[in-house]
Protein backbone atom coordinates (compact mmCIF):
# COMPACT_ATOMS: atom_id res chain seq x y z
CA UNK A 1 0.00 0.00 0.00
CA UNK A 2 1.12 3.52 -0.68
CA UNK A 3 0.12 7.03 0.33
CA UNK A 4 1.21 10.50 -0.75
CA UNK A 5 2.41 13.21 1.62
CA UNK A 6 0.62 16.55 1.16
CA UNK A 7 2.29 19.95 1.33
CA UNK A 8 1.15 20.10 4.98
CA UNK A 9 2.96 16.83 5.75
CA UNK A 10 -0.27 14.84 6.01
CA UNK A 11 -1.13 11.45 4.55
CA UNK A 12 -4.43 9.69 4.03
CA UNK A 13 -4.27 6.08 5.14
CA UNK A 14 -5.55 3.78 2.39
CA UNK A 15 -9.07 2.47 3.04
CA UNK A 16 -7.85 -1.14 3.04
CA UNK A 17 -5.44 -0.29 5.87
CA UNK A 18 -8.06 1.62 7.86
CA UNK A 19 -10.48 -1.28 7.46
CA UNK A 20 -7.93 -3.91 8.43
CA UNK A 21 -6.90 -2.00 11.57
CA UNK A 22 -10.49 -0.94 12.27
CA UNK A 23 -9.46 2.72 12.39
CA UNK A 24 -12.04 5.47 12.28
CA UNK A 25 -11.90 9.24 12.29
CA UNK A 26 -10.45 10.50 15.56
CA UNK A 27 -8.43 7.36 16.31
CA UNK A 28 -4.77 7.90 17.07
CA UNK A 29 -1.78 5.97 15.73
CA UNK A 30 1.79 5.71 16.94
CA UNK A 31 4.79 5.53 14.61
CA UNK A 32 7.89 3.60 15.67
CA UNK A 33 11.11 3.79 13.63
CA UNK A 34 13.68 1.02 14.05
CA UNK A 35 17.44 1.11 13.45
CA UNK A 36 16.93 0.31 9.74
CA UNK A 37 14.48 3.23 9.32
CA UNK A 38 11.60 0.79 8.95
CA UNK A 39 8.41 2.37 10.26
CA UNK A 40 5.77 0.51 12.24
CA UNK A 41 2.37 2.08 12.77
CA UNK A 42 0.40 0.97 15.81
CA UNK A 43 -3.25 1.86 16.36
CA UNK A 44 -3.93 3.58 19.67
CA UNK A 45 -7.64 3.23 20.27
CA UNK A 46 -9.56 5.78 22.29
CA UNK A 47 -9.95 5.07 25.98
CA UNK A 48 -13.36 4.35 27.44
CA UNK A 49 -13.19 7.62 29.40
CA UNK A 50 -12.82 9.60 26.15
CA UNK A 51 -15.84 7.80 24.72
CA UNK A 52 -18.08 8.65 27.67
CA UNK A 53 -21.09 10.67 26.59
CA UNK A 54 -20.77 9.87 22.89
CA UNK A 55 -23.70 7.44 23.00
CA UNK A 56 -27.13 8.20 24.41
CA UNK A 57 -28.11 6.62 27.71
CA UNK A 58 -30.32 3.54 27.36
CA UNK A 59 -34.06 4.02 27.91
CA UNK A 60 -33.96 1.49 30.73
CA UNK A 61 -31.19 -0.09 32.79
CA UNK A 62 -29.48 -3.03 31.11
CA UNK A 63 -28.31 -6.10 33.00
CA UNK A 64 -24.87 -7.63 32.59
CA UNK A 65 -26.49 -10.69 31.01
CA UNK A 66 -28.26 -8.50 28.43
CA UNK A 67 -24.98 -6.74 27.61
CA UNK A 68 -23.15 -10.06 27.18
CA UNK A 69 -25.96 -11.40 24.97
CA UNK A 70 -25.85 -8.27 22.78
CA UNK A 71 -22.06 -8.54 22.43
CA UNK A 72 -22.28 -12.23 21.55
CA UNK A 73 -25.01 -11.51 18.98
CA UNK A 74 -22.95 -8.73 17.40
CA UNK A 75 -20.02 -11.11 17.03
CA UNK A 76 -22.17 -13.87 15.54
CA UNK A 77 -22.01 -16.17 18.56
CA UNK A 78 -25.09 -18.01 19.86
Amino acid sequence: MQATITSKGQITLPKALRDRLQLVSGDRVEFIIDENNAVRMLPRKASVKRLKGMLPKPDKPVTLEEMEAAIAEAHGKP
